[in-house]
């Protein structure tokens, strides 16, 4: 489908453009968000002619974008999630849980205006690009954490809170002793074993060594 971009859209073109662009995208997304207008003859005529206006109400935009931009500067924000030993969520931060966020923090921003390749799915702190204008973003940082003290501390260090210390450890001499039962139970079957075959020799040895009954009464 033909359009007319009426803003700057990134990876499509910039404002007067006219683009080729699947009917879906055009239906669910550009239309519908007045980023384009169809590209028929009407159309054309009627952006020339308000041309200056849009570009006008762009710049307006965009000027504004930038003051909020400046303001939202260095913003972090917290979001606290229930999370494993090793970090992972138990579900995920999304694009709306950010956006939620940021509107109570005092900024309106739409879910599609923050872009998140993928939901965040483990504890740390993570870097997110919110676009408030076609050419206009900056970059948050999002601390995800299990409370608001280990927000504070993941603030501090810069990261995820490792595991608590020797955890680690603990596991692997509990595994280690776990090993070290299971070789001694072979041991202990093996000197068992050995054991019962000593007796068995000395057993043999004895009845050999005692007189034989026939032996004796002939004897006598």
């Amino acid at each position: 489908m033909e359009l007319i971009l009426l803003e700057r859209v990134p990876h499509l073109g910039q404002m007067g453009d006219i683009v080729n662009v699947k009917p879906g995208y055009a239906r669910n997304y550009l239309l519908p968000q007045k980023k384009a207008l169809r590209a028929t003859e009407e159309n054309r005529k009627f952006f020339e002619a308000q041309r200056k206006e849009i570009e006008a109400q762009n710049l307006k935009r965009r000027q504004e974008a930038e003051a909020v931009a400046a303001k939202m500067e260095g913003l972090r924000l917290v979001l606290v999630r229930q999370a494993g030993e090793s970090g992972q969520l138990y579900g995920s931060a999304s694009a709306r849980d950010i956006a939620e966020s940021l509107k109570e923090a005092g900024y309106t921003v739409g879910r599609s205006q923050v872009e998140l390749s993928r939901p965040i799915k483990e504890i740390g702190i993570h870097e997110v690009k919110v676009r408030l204008h076609p050419e206009v973003a900056l970059l948050i940082k999002v601390n995800v954490a299990r409370s608001e003290a280990e927000a504070e501390q993941q603030w501090t260090i810069g990261g995820a809170v490792p595991s608590e210390p020797g955890e680690a450890e603990a596991a692997a001499e509990a595994a280690e002793a776990a090993e070290e039962e299971v070789v001694d139970a072979d041991k202990l079957v093996a000197d068992l074993l050995e054991e019962s075959a000593r007796a068995g020799v000395a057993t043999s040895a004895s009845d050999d060594d005692a007189p034989d009954a026939g032996a004796a009464d002939a004897a006598d």
